[in-house]
C-alpha cells in the first residue's frame, strides 16, 4: 500500500477525532436532551473550549479535502517519491498538533503550525502540477 493512502486513512481517523472531540464539549454544554434532538432551538453562545473545538473542526475539514485529492491523486496519476510521502506525513503530523493548539486557544504558533501543513499539502500536489 502507497504511504499516501496510509496517511490519507490517517487523515480520516483525524477528521473523527475534530468532530467527536467538538461534539463532547457542544454536548456538556447544552446537554443531551439537546444533542438527541433536532437542534432547532436557540442556544447561547458557546463557550470558549466548544467554539475554539468547533473552528478547528470547520478549518479541518476545509483542507482535507485538497489533501484528499492531492494524496489520491498523486498515486493514481504514479507520482507517489519519497517527497509526496513526507509532505503527506508533514501535513498529518501539523494538523494532529494543530487540534490541542487550538483548543487551547494558542493564537500564533497555531497559525505558523498551520502554515507548516499548507507546505506540507504543497510537498504532495507539486508532482501533480509540474509537467
Amino acid at each position: 500500500m502507497h504511504t499516501e493512502i496510509l496517511i490519507l486513512g490517517l487523515g480520516t481517523l483525524l477528521l473523527l477525532v475534530h468532530i467527536f472531540a467538538a461534539a463532547i464539549v457542544k454536548t456538556r454544554q447544552y446537554g443531551s436532551e439537546w444533542n438527541m434532538g433536532a437542534r432547532d432551538e436557540m442556544l447561547p453562545p458557546m463557550e470558549p473550549l466548544p467554539g475554539r473545538l468547533v473552528r478547528a473542526q470547520a478549518n479541518f475539514q476545509e483542507t482535507f479535502p485538497i489533501a484528499i485529492a492531492a494524496l489520491i491523486g498523486v498515486v493514481i496519476a504514479g507520482r507517489t517519491s519519497e517527497w509526496t510521502a513526507i509532505g503527506g506525513w508533514i501535513w498529518l503530523g501539523t494538523r494532529v498538533v494543530y487540534l490541542p493548539l487550538y483548543a487551547l486557544g494558542v493564537p500564533k504558533v497555531r497559525t505558523l503550525i498551520f502554515m507548516v501543513s499548507v507546505i506540507g499539502l504543497g510537498m504532495v500536489l507539486w508532482p501533480l502540477l509540474a509537467v
